[in-house]
């Protein structure tokens, strides 16, 4: 009898995901996915819809801050959702002001000002607009970006990314947009008082999970406060924990003008913001806006993930798992297959001397989620509270595929 409803389930498991792959072509394929359709999670596990269990260390690209499935934020969002979903922003709402606050506290003093959105673009196209009005005084027009960032596919994100293969298609972008290589403080010497604003990965995660040093942060600090640039952190993928500091760039030695968040600041749900100090604050009534920015679902999901995530014992276990990763990773390097760890936090890059794509789709073939990163980088995006058991559970995979790529490289 057990083995019968068994079957059932699984022949209803097949019919429905059947039915789920003829809806496939209704989507713009705009996505290199993987053919699987996940149904539920719970902390780092993921289900697809033949049952099937996977590991996911990819948590979202990073937005997955405290897994799937939390109870806490599953409860919050049932609670806000019956209460009150969206009202716009001719009116305040109260977790939306709580946000701000706790935002603006947990700067500690570098930052005063929070405009609320919907993604890390969003955010990104809305920190363009603020040093573009605020270098207006002195006709100050220029942007700056790094080689190899990334900050969005929006045509103003788009056109401060640091990568042609993601720009080309969608040419002419944006004028008065210039790149400064990376970590090149000598390179620095040709900012002058043109430019209004200049944007900065902590470190840049799309591009290859490429630190940038602390003293190039302090040199390009100190031109910017020398002409009056806006110094813009995205920190989309390296905020709210994911370093072990609240903010990315609390884990540097400077203050930003204006900080880029998303991702991980929803937990899972929708919202974006960027935060600015008052010094650079300048855009005002009607001069930039977002239906659903700061809607009270969104702001209230988040309050309690920036709750959870803030608090000193949970940041410091994020250090102490990071370096039980990274340690662990270190060990297994072996200057082919693996060839040297890089990042912070729970953003690691596995720098590899194997085809990164072919590396991922045999992790996934072994039910482990990983994302690519640059041209030989595989990132490692564990929530933000992994367990000890998941991360036993990553090595473990981890082993195998690596034992596999050697087999392989035998057999050849």
């Amino acid at each position: 009898m057990e083995n019968q409803t068994k079957e059932m389930n699984q022949a209803e498991n097949t019919s429905a995901a059947q039915g789920l792959d003829a809806c496939k072509a209704a989507v713009m394929p705009t996505y290199g996915r993987f053919d699987v359709i996940f149904e539920k999670g719970q902390g780092a596990m993921l289900w697809d819809t033949k049952g099937e269990t996977y590991l996911d260390f990819v948590s979202g690209v990073a937005v997955n801050a405290l897994g799937h499935g939390n109870p806490e934020l599953a409860a919050v969002i049932s609670e806000q959702a019956a209460k009150l979903m969206h009202i716009s922003n001719l009116y305040w709402n109260e977790p939306q002001l709580k946000l701000a606050k706790n935002l603006i506290d947990l700067s500690e003093g570098a930052l005063q000002d929070v405009f609320f959105c919907n993604s890390g673009t969003e955010a990104l196209e809305g920190a363009i607009k603020l040093a573009r009005k605020y270098g207006k005084k002195r006709d100050a027009v220029k942007v700056a970006h790094l080689s190899h960032s990334f900050h969005g596919r929006t045509m103003g994100a788009l056109s401060v990314t640091g990568q042609p293969k993601y720009q080309a298609p969608f040419m002419p972008l944006i004028p008065e947009v210039y790149e400064f290589p990376a970590n090149d403080i000598e390179a620095l010497k040709n900012l002058d008082s043109s430019y209004c604003g200049f944007l900065v990965e902590p470190i840049q995660g799309e591009g290859g999970v490429n630190p940038i040093s602390n003293e190039y942060l302090e040199a390009l600090r100190a031109k910017c406060d020398a002409l009056d640039i806006v110094l813009i952190f995205d920190e989309v993928q390296t905020g709210i924990g994911r370093l072990g500091t609240f903010y990315a760039h609390q884990s540097t030695s400077i203050k930003p003008d204006v900080v880029c968040l998303a991702k991980g600041l929803g937990c899972g749900f929708p919202i974006g913001a960027f935060i600015a100090s008052k010094k650079v604050s300048v855009l005002t009534a009607g001069e930039h806006g977002s239906t659903f920015g700061g809607n009270p679902l969104a702001t209230a999901v988040a309050l309690k993930g920036v709750e959870i995530i803030s608090s000193p014992d949970f940041l410091a276990q994020v250090k102490e798992k990071s370096q039980k990763i990274i340690q662990k990773l270190q060990a297994l390097t072996d200057g082919h297959t693996i060839k040297s760890i890089k990042g912070k936090g729970l953003l690691i890059g596995i720098e590899l001397g194997v085809d990164v794509k072919s590396f991922n789709t045999l992790a996934f073939d072994h039910k482990l989620l990983l994302i690519p990163a640059g041209e030989n980088v595989i990132r490692v995006l564990p929530p933000l509270n992994v367990t000890d058991e998941e991360i036993n559970l990553f090595f473990s995979k981890l082993e195998v595929i690596l034992e596999a790529l050697k087999e392989d490289k035998i057999a050849k």
